[in-house]
């Protein structure tokens, strides 16, 4: 068992993170971090467990640590559900101090010798290791994307082969992306914010980071371009995509695409059975009815119409967050970077 810590253990996806981990057979959470206030304190003592899934017992009289190497000794992996505008210099001093570190923080994603992964999609982009090591990090680091880049990404991979250009899409996101205080009930209620801070800026540069081709030590941006427009609803959890493409594939072709579809791997634990799931019901997918397929790590496919259209849809905080960066680690692990 690799020891491992979360990094932000109290909030949205801190939680997640701590949910995904408590009952994992290869990772052995010995460590959840939080702010100065929490620090020394139970977790069960500190922690307003907010999520659908029953509090995991056996993590309640752990302590909180503060957010520092000193006060996480002893693991070898750390989760960061951190906010992004402390997540840049802690995940630094966790790297450079031989931990590796899997990200949800946006920090990261853009330096070019850090990896943008997404297992399913650019599972090779973690030869960054390499190059980080080579530079002198004792540990590394490893991000996931945007939970929204995640879902469009998911979604384009079983299509690569048939060939398309530009890609435009339309999110309607989930309160709970925002974290537990992150919307206002008076701005949600009977409401639909049309924009998310930098989230159409995510998505429009993360995708082509992961698409991409690593050469060299580099990655060379994929050859396509995304235009995304991004919305706030009054949905809980399960962000919806609406995505066009500029392909000359039929519909059919897209539909057996996806159909087929297996990832380039198996036997991860949070790996779900299936990766994409195609709906043909006219109506579907729904996010309260389908966000938890595949334990909440399967993006929902439907709609698929000529032009190219089609929906998606996955679980923000799931599958577009701490399943995400946990499925990146046990990727990590088969490749013996740990």
């Amino acid at each position: 068992m690799i020891k491992v810590g979360v990094l932000g253990a109290t909030g949205a996806v801190g939680q997640r993170f701590v949910q995904l981990l408590a009952d994992h057979p290869w990772f052995d959470l010995v460590t959840l971090a939080a702010s100065e206030r929490s620090a020394g304190k139970k977790y069960g003592d500190v922690v307003n467990w907010k999520l659908d899934a029953p509090f995991p017992e056996k993590v309640r009289n752990i302590r909180v640590t503060p957010t520092t190497v000193k006060g996480t000794k002893g693991v070898e992996l750390v989760f960061s559900a951190l906010p992004a505008e402390i997540a840049g210099e802690v995940e630094d001093d966790f790297s450079r101090a031989g931990v590796a570190v899997c990200s949800n923080a946006r920090s990261h994603r853009m330096e070019p010798d850090i990896p943008l992964v997404i297992p399913e999609v650019n599972p090779d982009h973690l030869g960054l290791i390499d190059v980080q090591r080579d530079a002198g990090r004792d540990g590394f680091i490893v991000t996931n994307p945007n939970c929204s880049t995640i879902m469009l990404c998911v979604a384009l991979e079983p299509l690569r082969g048939l060939g398309f250009r530009d890609v435009r899409v339309a999110t309607m996101q989930a309160i709970s992306g925002a974290g537990f205080s992150g919307v206002a009930a008076m701005d949600i209620y009977d409401n639909i914010v049309p924009y998310i801070g930098q989230e159409e800026e995510k998505m429009e540069t993360e995708t082509l980071k992961i698409m991409g081709t690593l050469r060299g030590g580099k990655v060379k941006d994929a050859p396509f371009t995304v235009s995304a427009s991004c919305h706030r609803v009054p949905v809980i959890d399960g962000h919806t995509l609406a995505i066009w493409l500029d392909t000359k594939a039929s519909v059919e072709e897209v539909k057996e695409a996806f159909r087929k579809y297996k990832p380039p791997f198996k036997g991860l634990p949070t790996q779900p059975e299936k990766s994409v799931q195609l709906f043909e019901e006219e109506n579907r997918p729904q996010p309260r009815l389908d966000r938890m397929r595949g334990g909440g790590m399967t993006v929902s496919i439907g709609r698929v119409r000529p032009g190219l259209r089609f929906i998606a849809l996955g679980h923000n905080t799931i599958r577009g967050a701490a399943g995400a960066s946990v499925m990146n680690a046990e990727l990590i692990r088969t490749r013996k970077y740990l």
